[in-house]
């Protein structure tokens, strides 16, 4: 993997905390929104997350592949977005 991964881990260590602490929320019968509220901001840190891994991505290993003439990366990252995003 090329991202960052000291930032990764931080970034996918604080969604653990969200969401173990989510899970407490929820056993302590804690309001609806307050819950919803925190669902949404683990959400956020692993769509960060994401960006980060598909950023790299395509700085690294897709532009590597297209510099040796190799676009099957970019058919598989085409590949993913179209299964990802349906």
């Amino acid at each position: 993997m090329k991202a960052d991964q000291k930032q990764m881990t931080r970034l996918l260590k604080t969604a653990r905390g969200q969401i173990d602490g989510i899970l407490k929320m929820m056993e302590e019968d804690r309001y609806c929104l307050d819950i919803s509220h925190q669902i949404m901001a683990a959400d956020a840190i692993l769509r960060r997350a994401n960006k980060e891994v598909l950023k790299a991505h395509l700085e690294a290993c897709v532009l590597e592949a297209v510099q040796k003439g190799d676009v099957e990366k970019v058919k598989e990252l085409t590949d993913f977005f179209d299964k990802s995003y349906q």
